[in-house]
């Protein structure tokens, strides 16, 4: 029983003790939801705006990096456009920045770099005085009803008083590197890079812009690239140019550049080649997803590294291009001294079974200051009057017509003598002392004007009789230049360089009915050097119009800078063809060969004979004015092997007055042996 009373007593000593506990823990609990409800109420409703605020201000914003821009090589692998790398002092501006921490970070930022303030100009220094607060409460004091006016109107009054009160005309050179930077940072968008200073970062600016950093918001180095041409520049003119940052978009494609994800001071290709091909070379940007909260910046995460460019292979071959520069600008500088008018001269050499271009050559001369200078592009966008390498696209376009035929061809060669005209004749027989019988062939290695004519004639329907009065319809002109045009003569070959022309057309009408007679052997309308080219090679290849280009082939880079993989090849685009039967393209090339090969005393090309692998060709004189002075353009196409064409040879020589002159010929020559030198043996060719 004691046992029991014993146990009794410690059960109830136990039973007291469990209503404490509880109680113990409910306090805990209560604790923890006061503080819970504290929270809340701290959260909510003391700071229940700010973080409402924080969490609807946060933000994500893409921002884009440039990457490394194409290369360019030549047909045989030489690197032709490189990229110089530099190092560069950067400024990103700030998703929310205003002008006066702009006008610190400047200030500060000056003390570290020097920058050239050559193009800094008043109105940059007044916008970098005013963005210091101080100064613009000092100005605003001295303008009548300051708070009330409206901001542009403010602003305008502003830059007035700093200008007449000379505020900034004596800014140190410190200032005005001030104010150079700050103009830089301003001037760019939210979230975009610009370049504060690209060339001559010294060890020294980079060491200080990065120890201050923490302090020059924004600022970082970086890199910079721009163009170099470590084969030297001879095709630069033919490749074009990349704007710099400092340009930034052309003008002219803004709007297009933008819509196309271009920031305003972005390099891009301006010109030729390097605009042509401008989504090749330009790459991929890096994409950076910037997260922003109260207007700055809290994260940046990488959503995609950037592909440079791809790089560009060209079919023509450096070595050669520069040995046909050369040869064309030493041709018009010896030929000044007795030609004082030449203008310049031109030079294509294509390939006539795929329309690669190897060589595109040009020079201008300064007619008043005797100067040269290159110009290579002149081939594409400078028309003359070729005169008569136009004949053979005109036996050709008689012999498709039907007026002759392969085996009945022959025309009486004599001066042509219509009634109210002047006398035309051919350069060998002006008097009639040369008459004769000439068959196509025959007309084309003598050059007979006279031919080509009665041709005309017969085209237009007019049987001629010696004194009759011309009577062709006005559309003998389109007849003529549309047969013309099928071998890229008077219309747009499609070369893959922007700036092409079209050529000249003169007036095409019944008081100019005469003139018909002259675009027959090509003395009235104007044609490009590089139309030549593609005329030249539609007659080697019998028949086929072939877009001339000078991309060969669009490269992956490898890590190492070196060529990498095919990505694209340029495969050989026909424009047209020319129909004919072998017959027909026979009757052209047996003339064209007779021009250098025949017999005939009168044959033009007889300084081309030694030229081995043997050519075919036809020159060209046509009669042209320079300041009422009668000058000539000499010019000449070709084509080698003569049986087994793989290259075209054209010139063109405007305003010569030497009437001995065979600079045209003679370049020819001089371009032929250095092509089967440098660029393709003649093993196999005679």
């Amino acid at each position: 029983m004691k046992f029991l009373r014993k146990a009794s007593g410690q059960n109830k000593k136990k039973r007291s003790q469990i209503p404490f506990r509880l109680n113990f823990l409910f306090l805990i609990v209560f604790f923890l939801f006061a503080a819970l409800i504290g929270q809340l109420v701290y959260l909510q409703i003391i700071n229940g705006n700010q973080f409402e605020s924080e969490a609807t201000s946060s933000n994500n914003q893409t921002e884009t990096k440039n990457v490394q821009r194409g290369l360019i090589y030549d047909s045989s692998g030489k690197l032709l456009v490189a990229n110089n790398t530099t190092r560069a002092i950067t400024y990103t501006k700030p998703l929310s920045v205003t002008s006066s921490e702009m006008y610190t970070v400047a200030t500060n930022l000056a003390k570290y770099i020097t920058v050239d303030t050559d193009t800094l100009t008043t109105a940059n220094k007044i916008a970098y005085y005013l963005a210091n607060p101080t100064n613009t409460k000092n100005v605003n004091a001295h303008i009548k009803n300051a708070e009330s006016l409206s901001v542009s109107k403010l602003t305008k009054l502003q830059n007035k008083y700093v200008k007449e009160h000379g505020l900034v005309k004596n800014f140190t050179t410190d200032q005005k590197e001030a104010a150079y930077i700050y103009n830089k940072m301003s001037g760019a968008y939210a979230l975009s890079t610009v370049y504060i200073k690209t060339s001559d970062v010294t060890d020294t600016e980079m060491a200080e812009v990065g120890e201050h950093m923490s302090t020059l918001a924004g600022v970082k180095v970086g890199t910079s690239s721009s163009r170099s041409y470590p084969n030297g520049e001879s095709v630069k003119s033919v490749i074009g140019t990349v704007t710099t940052e400092k340009q930034g978009l052309p003008s002219d494609k803004i709007n297009t550049l933008l819509a196309q994800g271009y920031s305003r001071n972005d390099s891009v290709g301006s010109s030729y080649i390097e605009s042509q091909y401008e989504n090749v070379l330009k790459g991929t940007k890096q994409i950076i997803n910037v997260i922003t909260r109260n207007n700055k910046v809290v994260k940046e995460v990488t959503q995609y590294g950037g592909s440079d460019g791809d790089s560009i292979q060209l079919t023509i071959n450096a070595e050669f291009q520069s040995q046909v520069q050369q040869i064309v600008q030493d041709a018009v500088s010896n030929a000044a001294s007795s030609n004082p008018y030449i203008p310049g001269g031109y030079a294509v050499v294509m390939n006539p079974k795929n329309g690669a271009i190897y060589a595109l050559a040009g020079v201008s001369r300064d007619v008043s200051t005797g100067e040269i200078t290159e110009n290579a592009l002149g081939t594409i966008n400078q028309t003359f009057v070729m005169g008569s390498v136009v004949k053979g696209a005109m036996v050709m376009g008689a012999l498709t017509d039907g007026v002759i035929t392969p085996t009945n061809n022959t025309l009486l060669e004599e001066p042509i003598k219509l009634a109210g005209t002047a006398t035309k004749a051919s350069w060998f027989n002006k008097t009639g002392s040369a008459n004769m019988n000439l068959t196509a062939s025959e007309a084309l290695e003598v050059s007979s004007n006279t031919y080509m004519m009665k041709l005309a004639m017969l085209e237009g329907g007019f049987t001629y009789t010696s004194g009759a009065a011309l009577n062709l319809p006005t559309s003998i002109f389109s007849k003529l230049r549309q047969n013309f045009k099928q071998y890229g003569l008077g219309v747009k070959t499609g070369i893959d360089i922007p700036g092409e022309s079209s050529g000249y057309e003169g007036t095409a009408d019944q008081s100019h009915i005469g003139n018909a007679l002259d675009l027959s052997f090509g003395n009235y309308d104007a044609y490009t050097t590089i139309q030549l080219a593609q005329y030249a090679s539609t007659i080697a290849n019998g028949g086929y119009r072939l877009q001339p280009h000078i991309l060969k082939s669009i490269r992956a880079t490898n890590k190492d800078g070196s060529l990498g993989a095919v990505k694209y090849e340029f495969q050989p685009n026909v424009l047209n063809v020319v129909s004919g039967t072998k017959a027909q393209w026979n009757v052209v090339k047996t003339g064209l060969w007779l021009v250098v090969h025949g017999t005939n005393q009168y044959k033009t090309g007889g300084s081309m004979e030694s030229i081995t692998p043997q050519i075919s060709a036809k020159t060209g004189t046509a009669q042209t004015y320079y300041n009422n002075i009668e000058t000539e353009t000499l010019s000449a196409i070709s084509y080698a092997p003569a049986t087994d064409p793989q290259v075209v040879v054209v010139v063109a020589f405007p305003n010569i007055t030497d009437t001995s002159s065979k600079i045209n010929t003679e370049v020819v020559k001089q371009i032929y042996e250095a092509y089967w030198k440098t660029v393709q043996s003649s093993d196999g060719y005679s």
